[in-house]
């Protein structure tokens, strides 16, 4: 099973609280990468969490329990639940981005192929590399662009 060595305190304490949680999420974004292989500096990290009532409500729940500033930016279980939406928090490098959609892919199918990797005990699960590299093919900035290329050149 993959590690996730490196990861921020404060990236890692969201993490397990979403896994505690019982919450439907995978890590997607520069973070993702590098349980691919591929170590680069990323300014966030990026969660992409399944955009249903039940789920929001402990994505929420997790948020809270994390201490992120939900009240003061008025964030509920409500607008978790809606695709599209993204609630963003915190100041880079340790900025955190909870998607409840990404570019090129649904979360159903970003679900169905994802890496375990090992936290603490808990299994965090990551984007796996089809789904990957359809996101990154999606959003199209120039970075994307060159994950796309090391994806493809470093096959698994």
């Amino acid at each position: 099973m993959q590690t996730l060595d490196g990861l921020p305190d404060d990236f890692r304490d969201l993490l397990l609280e979403l896994a505690d949680a019982g919450a439907e999420f995978v890590l997607v974004g520069g973070w993702a990468m590098a349980v691919h292989g591929r170590t680069r500096a990323t300014e966030d990290l990026d969660v992409f969490v399944r955009p249903s009532p039940d789920n929001a409500s402990r994505v929420f729940a997790a948020l809270a329990a994390f201490g992120a500033p939900v009240e003061q930016h008025r964030v509920s279980p409500a607008v978790l639940a809606k695709s599209g939406y993204g609630y963003r928090f915190g100041v880079k490098p340790f900025l955190i981005e909870v998607l409840t959609r990404i570019s090129g892919v649904e979360f159903d199918d970003v679900a169905r192929d994802t890496l375990d990797v090992e936290l603490e005990g808990r299994t965090v699960r990551v984007i796996g590399r089809l789904a990957l590299l359809r996101n990154k093919r999606a959003a199209g900035r120039l970075k994307d662009l060159d994950d796309v290329e090391w994806l493809e050149a470093h096959h698994e």
